[in-house]
């Protein structure tokens, strides 16, 4: 139970968490990490099972290290995103799913958003919200949204979207965490 929020905008994406990790009715931590830096441009946020998430979230930065040292080039955020979807098709057809679904943003060569999940299935998108808080972020998205905005505005389109879930899903809240990839690196 959590709620992540991705907003993609011509200057870069931004990536926004809730702190709260839950198991049902208990509230095991109030500090939980939730969005993951996997380098300087691209970053991954997660909702679900989050040992599954975090197990995917280092996994592919070993296998992001392998194919640079093997090119001389980093993986694209796509090829990123098709990295973490293959290990979770992987798991599903392997009758031991990984329980996360991700959400993928970075730059390259320009601005990038991804949606990835249990299935492994990739949808790019503007903006994108998972988690069990997702629907009352949807609504805050969908209304304040618009494809002009520069960066400091979908930061705080993602920041109140983070916290109406916080204000009516009960397994999201404590906290918010925030970050942002531009052109010059992350923040």
């Amino acid at each position: 139970m959590t709620t992540v929020v991705g907003i993609k905008t011509q200057g870069g994406v931004v990536l926004a968490s809730d702190k709260r990790a839950s198991k049902g009715f208990f509230i095991a931590s109030k500090e939980a990490q939730k969005i993951f830096k996997i380098d300087e441009f691209t970053a991954s946020a997660i909702a679900g099972q989050v040992s599954d998430a975090e197990y995917l979230v280092h996994l592919v930065q070993a296998q992001r290290r392998l194919i640079e040292l093997e090119r001389g080039y980093k993986p694209s955020v796509f090829e990123t995103t098709r990295l973490i979807a293959n290990s979770a098709y992987s798991g599903l057809r392997n009758y031991a799913p990984f329980l996360a679904e991700f959400i993928v943003a970075g730059i390259d060569t320009e601005p990038r958003l991804y949606s990835t999940d249990v299935s492994g299935a990739i949808s790019p998108e503007t903006f994108v919200s998972n988690g069990s808080g997702s629907p009352i972020a949807y609504g805050v998205l969908e209304s304040t949204y618009k494809d002009t905005m520069d960066i400091k505005q979908a930061e705080a389109v993602a920041r109140e979207a983070v916290k109406a879930a916080m204000q009516r899903d009960p397994g999201s809240g404590d906290g918010l965490e925030v970050l942002v990839i531009a052109a010059g690196g992350s923040r």
